[in-house]
């Protein structure tokens, strides 16, 4: 039976409740020895003397869910992954805010820090998720990924 393709995006800034309630959410199942977690968090990047404000992020929304359903379904053939929750933000994403969400659970740590960095990886190189910085004199520019 083929699993659902969930939807990853939040609107706005993904809340600090939200990684909260992930964790609590797992722990009656006592088979999971740990979790790992990427945050990603707008940064106040300085370009060409403007300083970032924020980051408005746009999706192709439906390309974007089947690809991370696949690399969701990769890690978990290649991985001996219990769980793991995706979440990335759309819109208008103040400097200081997390952005990116990444919740893995296993086992053991090496498979979580293996598959999380894998995970992580594809997800900024592959998804069409495009960030527009906007600066605090209210220009803006397309965002480039970097590490």
């Amino acid at each position: 039976m083929e699993k659902k393709i969930k939807n990853i995006f939040i609107q706005g800034a993904i809340p600090p409740e939200k990684i909260a309630q992930s964790i609590a959410a797992h722990q009656k199942k006592t088979a999971i020895g740990g979790h790992c977690i990427f945050l990603g968090q707008v940064r106040a990047d300085e370009v060409t003397g403007k300083t970032v404000k924020a980051i408005e992020y746009t999706a192709q929304e439906n390309m974007a869910n089947k690809l991370c359903h696949e690399i969701k379904e990769r890690a978990f053939d290649k991985y001996p992954i219990h769980c793991m929750h995706i979440y990335h933000s759309l819109g208008n994403v103040p400097t200081g805010e997390l952005c990116f969400f990444v919740f893995v659970s296993a086992t053991h740590r090496n498979d979580l820090y293996n598959a999380l960095e894998e995970i992580v990886q594809e997800i900024k190189d592959t998804l069409p998720i495009f960030g527009k910085e906007i600066f605090d004199d209210s220009t803006h520019q397309w965002k480039t990924n970097t590490d």
